[in-house]
């Protein structure tokens, strides 16, 4: 009866350590209105390969599966849901209603059983290279992938909340 009891106690407290996200940080520093075009600076790939191997009675298995995101092509959704026009460059003629859009990632923290990842997105005037927005989140997922794509997601909802 003790075992099961302390068994429930910890499958209990395992349960109930879910790991809590720091909320987004905006910077606004300027308006998002009068802004209809966008340049992202070209971002690589993040791939990430997740397994596992179970066995039963006929043998061994496993499999793999590959999560990949590229953060330009997330920024990139997010802004053309929103009606902005995704530019291959930045045009001169255009430049006054352009934002440019940095990206990077910051690093990890440590939480209960893994880590998140901390993005951050930079909105800057391509006219006058002046800071519109900062934005910085953290996700946590399944892959590494996951995580900044849920980063980047966190980020720039926050971002458009206070446009």
């Amino acid at each position: 009866m003790k075992k099961v009891l302390f068994l429930c106690l910890i499958i209990i407290s395992l349960c109930g350590c879910v790991t809590t996200l720091l909320p987004p940080k905006v910077t606004m520093h300027s308006s998002l209105d009068g802004y209809r075009y966008v340049y992202i600076i070209p971002t690589s790939e993040r791939t990430s390969v997740k397994g596992g191997t179970y066995g039963t009675q006929y043998g061994i298995f496993g499999s793999t599966s590959t999560h990949s995101i590229n953060p330009t092509d997330a920024i990139s959704g997010h802004f053309i849901k929103r009606g902005y026009i995704r530019l291959p460059e930045i045009k001169p003629e255009l430049a006054e209603q352009t934002l440019v859009v940095n990206f990077s990632e910051l690093g990890r923290r440590e939480v209960d059983f893994g880590y998140t990842i901390e993005v951050s997105i930079q909105l800057l005037s391509a006219k006058t290279n002046e800071v519109v927005c900062v934005g910085v989140a953290e996700g946590q997922g399944e892959t590494e992938a996951d995580d900044v794509r849920i980063a980047i997601d966190r980020c720039l909802d926050e971002i458009f909340s206070k446009r």
